[in-house]
């Protein structure tokens, strides 16, 4: 292998190790330079590219308005659950025939065959539906008087209607015992504290601790029913209850409706006059008021085939015979009675459509006004041998209820 010698260097060849090197080549000499960074030109937030927050925000709020939604729609059902399940448990169911409730007066006085006797009917709407008020399952917008005081002054004017009246019996319909739509006045034991002379005996046909409509403002706790007074002695009382037109869940918190059989005996005869005090269905498709019509004749007729003299009286919510002749139905979108049928031979209806018996309550009462409708719906039955010696509606332009008052005369025939 042959081997080159490297050339040794010469004094002037050595490399001078003192010797500066040259400036490093810029290799972007000659080029555009970017700018130096000073810290204001840092980049910032403001710097950053823009993204859409807006359908992220408005995502978050439809998720909260939904989810809080079905929050309060569950609570609503839990609540309505708990208040149907309530109201079912504790729903009047009264039996078909129970004593009535007897008054603290007693009377001892007896009636005498061929007497002459007078009959008063009078819905009283709670005292809470005199002529300034109207009622929203009418058209109106009422649900109860502003105040106590009014129901107080109401109750006093259809005690002053009574004693006008100067009757012996008084069959009264929608009287309170404790009803918040009446601010809790016992009416019942009221009016016979109030009128002294007369011996009591009542029948509810509506007991409900919490009526929830209309949902603005509930009706609250009913407590109400039918109160019949006599100035003679009273042997007993029973409550009968009619067919009730409506199903669950409906049925729990409307009104159970009865009839309030009053016996009074006849000195020296087994014969009894027997008073029937009736508050019919209203606000049924008509169905109801048939079989409850049904159900008071069979009643009726039952006790007169004992040899009783028989009085019905009361709200029929149907129309006497002549009563939409004198007051047509002007629209048929307003409360409508049905019509009273036939009665078997021997009966009687007794009425009086001078003046109307009843008046809608879409509005306050107005005389004369064409904006409301007037009806015929108050009045009485008489057995054959009940005699009708006079009747006659007081036009008491509705000052103190929806009602006006309805006497009878009538002749017990020996």
């Amino acid at each position: 292998m042959q081997q080159h010698d490297i050339p040794e260097l010469t004094p002037d060849e050595e490399l001078d190790r003192t010797r500066v090197l040259p400036d490093p080549v810029d290799p972007l000499e000659g080029s555009a330079r970017l700018p130096e960074l000073r810290p204001d030109d840092e980049p910032g937030p403001e710097d950053e590219p823009e993204v859409p927050q807006e359908p992220k925000r408005r995502g978050r709020v439809v998720r909260k308005i939904v989810k809080y939604f079905l929050f309060l729609v569950l609570a609503v059902a839990i609540v309505a659950a708990g208040g149907i399940g309530y109201l079912t448990v504790t729903e009047y169911r009264p039996a078909y025939a129970e004593d009535a409730q007897r008054g603290n007066v007693l009377r001892e006085s007896k009636l005498t065959g061929g007497q002459t006797v007078r009959v008063l009917t009078l819905n009283t709407g709670y005292g809470g539906l005199d002529a300034g008020e109207d009622f929203f399952m009418d058209g109106g917008e009422g649900v109860r008087p502003s105040d106590a005081e009014t129901v107080r002054q109401n109750m006093l004017g259809i005690e002053d209607l009574i004693r006008g009246a100067d009757a012996d019996f008084v069959m009264l319909q929608e009287v309170d015992t404790d009803s918040k739509r009446s601010y809790g006045y016992d009416q019942w034991r009221q009016y016979e504290f109030d009128l002294e002379d007369y011996e009591s005996r009542f029948a509810l046909n509506y007991s409900c601790d919490y009526v929830p409509y209309p949902v603005t403002e509930p009706i609250g706790r009913v407590h109400s029913g039918v109160a019949t007074y006599s100035r003679y002695d009273i042997t007993a009382a029973t409550r009968y209850r009619l067919p009730c037109p409506f199903s669950w869940p409906v049925r729990i918190a409307n009104l159970k409706r009865c009839l309030l059989v009053t016996r009074i005996p006849i000195d020296g005869s087994e014969q009894e006059l027997v008073l029937v005090n009736l508050h019919l269905e209203a606000y049924d498709d008509g169905e109801g008021k048939e079989a409850q019509t049904a159900m008071l004749l069979q009643i009726l007729q039952d006790e007169y085939a004992k040899g009783n003299y028989v009085i019905a009286g009361g709200d029929f919510n149907q129309s006497f015979p002549d009563g939409t002749d004198r007051y047509p139905i002007a629209s048929g979108a307003d409360w409508t009675p049905g019509t009273l049928g036939d009665l078997p031979a021997g009966w009687r209806y007794a009425w009086d459509s001078a003046a109307p018996t009843c008046r809608l309550l879409n509005q306050p009462y107005s005389a004369g006004s064409s904006g409301t409708q007037f009806y015929v719906i108050d009045g009485f039955i008489l057995s054959p041998n009940v005699e009708p010696v006079s009747v006659r509606t007081q036009d008491a332009e509705f000052a103190v209820t929806d009602h006006n008052p309805v006497v009878l005369e009538a002749r017990l025939v020996s």
